[in-house]
């Protein structure tokens, strides 16, 4: 992968896994027009490096993210440097929620606002108990509108609705419960949940992982009729692959698959 200097976040690689943590702790990692454009570049060339088989997102200090930078929304940072802009928090939203490589949250510490909105896009979403999840902008006068549309891909209307007029933060079981966490775990076991599933995701064909992926963020918004042809076609795609063809060749000879990722 392409070295590129970043100011406000940290990505390491190494073991088949690309860590990427926001890293503005002094901030509680807020994220702004700098954060989002760093992320969306190592998001690219970690997209580009085949080496990478998933990404953990994370957050320096004590939080995942207290969401968005208001300081420069409301200008009060003027004077910043500004890096080659890559594009909005709309535009990183989605780079989350179509990668082709899963994208793992890391929930070390509050994650409120847009930073809920990073662990909403996320396709797996890992907290530590203590960690604070919710929507608090109608408290300021704001609505967390555009994550409003990550967020009801996991929590029920009502339930929703409920976070953010009232403005609610919830713990990490009650995250669990509402969808918005695949699971709650004490701090000191947080890195080991994470690993189960970067491990695991590194045992399976990348080029089905890849697939499978870019099909469901395909049909994601479709109705059946529209979505079971289009899959019809991605499972057509999927079983002419080598990997397709090594995977149930080795079921039937009862041995571990060896996955070329072609």
């Amino acid at each position: 992968m392409t070295a590129r200097a970043y100011t406000v976040v940290q990505a390491a690689s190494g073991g088949g896994v690309l860590r990427l943590t926001l890293n503005n702790p002094w901030r509680k990692n807020a994220i702004g027009p700098v954060m989002v454009s760093e992320l969306l570049h190592a998001l690219e060339a970690g997209a580009a490096d085949e080496a990478v088989r998933c990404v953990v997102l994370t957050g320096a200090g004590d939080a995942f993210c207290a969401g968005g930078d208001f300081a420069q929304m409301s200008g009060a940072a003027e004077g910043a440097p500004q890096p080659e802009a890559k594009g909005d928090y709309a535009d990183l939203l989605l780079a989350l929620a179509n990668s082709s490589k899963p994208i793992v949250a890391r929930v070390n510490g509050h994650a409120l606002g847009g930073g809920l909105g990073l662990v909403a896009a996320s396709h797996f979403a890992i907290g530590a108990r203590g960690a604070k999840l919710g929507t608090p902008e109608i408290n300021v006068g704001l609505f967390p509108m555009m994550i409003m549309a990550v967020l009801q891909r996991h929590v029920s209307r009502r339930k929703l609705l409920e976070m953010m007029l009232l403005g609610q933060r919830l713990d990490a079981d009650e995250a669990v419960q509402c969808g918005l966490l695949n699971k709650a775990v004490e701090p000191d076991a947080l890195d080991a949940a994470v690993g189960e599933v970067t491990s695991t995701i590194a045992g399976k064909s990348p080029i089905a992982v890849r697939l499978g992926l870019e099909a469901f963020a395909a049909q994601d918004d479709l109705d059946l009729e529209s979505a079971l042809p289009l899959l019809r076609e991605r499972l057509a795609g999927c079983l002419a692959t080598d990997d397709a063809r090594e995977g149930l060749m080795a079921f039937l000879e009862k041995r571990q698959p060896r996955w070329s990722g072609k």
